[in-house]
């Protein structure tokens, strides 16, 4: 039962944060979600994995953006020359 109660905040505790700062949570919850199961079954550390998957998430989604942006501003100067 403690386990269930867990995950519920967890989740409650992400939604709030998601809907906090949403610009802040990019790739945040899917990593947390990834995260949290693969803890969950490594030794029952579902929100230690929760809270590393968030901030590996994030670090990866902010990594694409830039790669992304980059790539772009890349383009727009072939286009120019």
């Amino acid at each position: 039962m403690k386990s269930n109660r867990k995950i519920v905040l967890l989740f409650s505790a992400l939604l709030a944060f998601g809907a906090a700062g949403t610009a802040n949570a990019v790739g945040c919850m899917s990593g947390a979600v990834v995260g949290g199961v693969a803890g969950h079954y490594a030794g029952h550390h579902g929100v230690a994995g929760a809270v590393g998957g968030c901030i590996v998430g994030h670090h990866l989604a902010k990594k694409k953006a830039q790669e992304k942006k980059e790539a772009k501003l890349r383009a727009q100067q072939a286009q120019v020359q």
